[in-house]
């Protein structure tokens, strides 16, 4: 099996180039892979496939490090879109078909810019941790986000080694919790649990649903938002129409594999 190796601000993944179909991913395959010390490792696995709908030539097969199935993911299309880009697969403008729906990326230099599409708000929720409630705003940026403002001590302090108790009627298939710190009108800094892979150095579509939330509690309809994220920093853009995200997206190595000799977690 060959593969590659990408992140999007420390946010990371195992591509696979499956456009024959050749390719069979289970979750313990998948689980395997991502493994830091047993496989190759990453947040996740990115499989390019083609797209079954016509408004795309590729889709992004996109997997959890837990081996489970996500709708969408921002830096994750920005990672796939780098990968299409740089072996010539795709230009500079790269619709992409997800889970979540149609996305574009467009590869600006260094930069990987996507349309994320328009967020949808789903109102109040909270987040409980070790007994404690963080409020927070629900957001739909093609898959589940909580986003809580927190002061900044308090996103430095919070225990993310296992996912937040959140509403199960709002979130039956989990949720992204997000901590947001305001550092000031137009600049955030995040911590994030995705649901699936743990504590990210990155999200993408948390990092969209923290500019979003911002933009939201100031009263703004639209505006950009910079979001620093333990991995680097992220640009969220919401205009009248859409939302954007945009940042860094680099390969680091490529390599082959012989799956069958990858030992599962004790």
């Amino acid at each position: 099996m060959k593969f590659t190796k990408g992140h999007g601000t420390g946010n990371d993944f195992v591509i696979i180039e499956d456009l024959e179909g050749t390719v069979e991913l289970t979750p313990a395959l998948v689980a395997a892979l991502c493994d830091r010390r047993f496989g190759i490792g990453g947040d996740g696995v990115l499989r390019v496939q083609p797209s079954a709908d016509p408004a795309a030539v590729y889709f992004m097969d996109y997997w959890n490090s837990d081996g489970s199935l996500s709708e969408m993911c921002g830096n994750g299309v920005r990672v796939f879109a780098r990968y299409l880009h740089t072996t010539g697969l795709a230009g500079d403008e790269i619709p992409l078909s997800t889970r979540g729906g149609l996305r574009t990326a467009y590869v600006e230099g260094d930069l990987v810019r996507v349309d994320m599409a328009a967020p949808a708000l789903l109102g109040e929720s909270t987040a409980v941790i070790d007994g404690v409630s963080y409020p927070g705003l629900a957001i739909s940026m093609g898959n589940p986000h909580l986003v809580c403002d927190v002061p900044a001590d308090v996103a430095a302090a919070v225990d993310l080694s296992r996912a937040p108790d959140t509403d199960p009627v709002l979130f039956p298939a989990g949720v992204n919790v997000e901590f947001s710190v305001k550092l000031g009108e137009d600049h955030r800094r995040m911590r994030v649990y995705e649901r699936g892979s743990g504590e990210t150095m990155s999200c993408g579509t948390g990092a969209t649903a923290v500019g979003v939330a911002a933009l939201h509690t100031s009263g703004r309809p639209t505006g950009t938002i910079t979001v620093d994220v333990p991995g680097g920093r992220l640009e969220v853009t919401r205009d009248p129409h859409t939302s954007w995200l945009a940042g860094p997206a680099v390969l680091t190595y490529t390599g082959e594999l012989d799956p069958t000799t990858l030992t599962p977690r004790p």
